[in-house]
């Protein structure tokens, strides 16, 4: 390699690359090794003997499905250490003879051979996301809204890859719309997938719940001032406060705690954009009090699960310390 390429590349290692990633170096070394040259596919594969998570995900598999066939049907036997399985043995491999070991070997690349012959891709398809194209923007704003955390179990995404997926699946009709998405890491969404025996056909229906003489099922257009798929807003009628806003998820529903993950998602995207409206229509906003009167008890007088956005100016009550602690007006002050 010429000297000018030599220090172009020292140069770029060592002052100039800025990594958010190990990806950069891996990918440069791969290309070293094979003399400047390699195809996607070897790159790719050099990608992936860096990734622990991806070791974790096979090992998961090894451990919960292939290790534990071979081990019920007596050809191997488990190591451990404690409690915990570290590998697999053949008994009596050490008898088997050079040729022997080759024979078997062969055999086996001939099953797996066979095997991919008949069935293609479509073995691969547990590490495929199901459910088709989802656009890059959409994922980063699925990966934001998680804070680019499992939505599941809350691991972080360094520590486990995150993969954007549908919660209602395209199969049953569900939406491509952001509120539809969920960023579970690669376990919890390979659990989903095998575990999962949740019959969605009547999910959709459930979404179409209105029930008549509901005051919030039965809305006038003209009183919406912002939806999406699953939820609306409206000014409240007896407002507290100026701008005083419920945010009303579209299906009857009595209470916050039955809302579905999709309808909080609707739900938390109206209350951001109402806010951001609310404070760009009115420089005197200072806060906003989020509230949701949930059963008898805590005051609730329309049964059908609405959130109340309160703008909240500097001044509008002469103590405004404690918020939302004044439901219990003795309380208030601490």
């Amino acid at each position: 390699m010429p000297k000018t390429a030599y220090f172009r590349l020292s140069d770029y290692i060592s002052t100039k690359m800025r990594m958010s990633h190990i990806y950069q170096p891996v990918m440069i070394r791969e290309l070293l090794l094979r003399s400047g040259k390699a195809s996607v596919e070897e790159i790719a594969t050099a990608l992936l003997a860096h990734d622990p998570s991806q070791i974790e995900y096979y090992g998961l598999r090894t451990k919960n499905m292939v290790g534990k066939v071979l081990t019920n049907n007596g050809i191997t036997e488990v190591r451990k250490s404690g409690r915990t399985i570290t590998g697999y043995e053949l008994p009596d491999a050490s008898d088997l003879s050079a040729e022997e070991r080759d024979t078997l070997i062969e055999a086996c690349d001939a099953a797996i051979k066979t095997f991919l012959d008949a069935r293609g891709d479509q073995i691969w398809s547990h590490r495929v996301t199901p459910s088709g194209y989802i656009s890059g923007t959409l994922r980063y704003e699925v990966l934001k809204r998680a804070r680019f955390r499992c939505e599941l179990c809350g691991i972080s995404a360094e520590e486990k890859a995150l993969e954007v997926d549908h919660i209602l699946p395209r199969n049953q009709r569900g939406s491509d719309d952001e509120t539809n998405l969920q960023a579970p890491c690669y376990s919890c969404n390979a659990m989903k997938r095998d575990r999962d025996d949740t019959d969605f056909r009547g999910v959709r229906k459930l979404y179409e719940n209105r029930e008549e003489d509901c005051i919030f099922c039965e809305l006038p257009a003209d009183r919406i001032v912002a939806e999406n798929e699953l939820a609306l807003v409206i000014r409240d009628g007896f407002p507290v406060t100026e701008g005083h806003s419920l945010v009303i998820p579209k299906r009857h529903v009595t209470d916050y705690f039955e809302l579905f993950q999709p309808e909080l998602n609707s739900v938390q995207v109206l209350l951001r954009k109402t806010r951001a409206t609310l404070i760009e229509e009115d420089s005197r906003i200072d806060g906003f009090n989020i509230g949701v009167n949930s059963g008898d008890a805590a005051g609730q007088t329309v049964f059908h699960c609405h959130i109340h956005l309160i703008p909240r100016r500097t001044g509008d009550v002469a103590l405004p310390r404690g918020g939302v602690r004044g439901v219990i007006p003795t309380k208030q002050s601490y």
